[in-house]
């Protein structure tokens, strides 16, 4: 049982890294209609976030206990809907400093990437969530192959626009490096959740940070601009997600 529940999550590791791998090199992309893929990505990111990672912060919640005698971190402890918002809050700047450093180099160099050192930054913080998610991919050993399969397909729609995003800021800092960076990481967190077992507190914490960020890039990412939507295929995202995670939790 503990050999299948490994084989379970180095497997859907390696497949997450994959897909980082292959995104921004998924041409075919292109040439299907935005408004239809994104619209449809984005109401199964939305019904993930509201029917699996809302009710893990609830239980997060629950699991965090308090340190005795240090009030502040009690306090922290005890909201995990704080660290969330943390969460969003860092990769909300991280987008804006993106942001900021192609429209500079836009107006001094004629170059639509980002800086070098931003490229860096940027990286780092999305490898490190990576990291986190590898590493919790260690709770789905105990789930059912369907589980396991509605949650790659949920996450992995969410890392090919997250590349594609980053590719548009980073672009051949991205290709070069930046996609295998996040492959690794993601190999990394399951690694280390072979060789470390963090206390349920930690846990709960790395889980609330990890939240909010994915928040924020759904939000930000796979909810296309009013022009740019298909209302029928969110919403038809929404119904065939939620059927079928409802379905597998039942």
């Amino acid at each position: 049982m503990e050999t299948m529940t490994s084989v379970l999550g180095f497997g859907l590791a390696v497949c997450l890294a994959l897909v980082h791998i292959l995104a921004s090199k998924a041409r075919w992309l292109l040439h299907l209609p935005q408004r239809w893929w994104m619209s449809f990505a984005g109401g199964i990111s939305i019904t993930y976030i509201f029917l699996d990672i809302f009710p893990e912060l609830s239980h997060a919640q629950a699991e965090a206990s308090p340190l005795e005698g240090i009030p502040l971190i009690r306090y922290v402890e005890n909201h995990v809907y704080l660290l969330a918002l943390v969460g969003l809050a860092v990769f909300y700047g991280l987008e804006q400093m993106a942001l900021r450093s192609r429209r500079h180099n836009a107006a001094t160099k004629g170059d639509q990437s980002t800086e070098v050192g931003v490229f860096w930054v940027h990286t780092a913080f999305f490898a490190l969530y990576n990291a986190v998610l590898g590493y919790l991919l260690t709770e789905t050993g105990h789930s059912s192959i369907l589980t396991c399969l509605l949650l790659f397909f949920a996450l992995g729609l969410h890392f090919v626009v997250n590349d594609i995003g980053l590719r548009e800021h980073h672009q051949r800092s991205y290709d070069k490096l930046g996609r295998w960076l996040l492959a690794g990481a993601i190999l990394v967190g399951w690694s280390l959740a072979q060789a470390v077992t963090f206390s349920e507190m930690a846990f709960a914490v790395a889980w609330a940070l990890v939240s909010g960020a994915m928040i924020l890039n759904v939000l930000k990412e796979e909810l296309p601009e009013q022009e740019d939507s298909h209302f029928g295929l969110f919403v038809t995202g929404i119904a065939l997600y939620a059927v079928v995670l409802l379905a597998s939790q039942a």
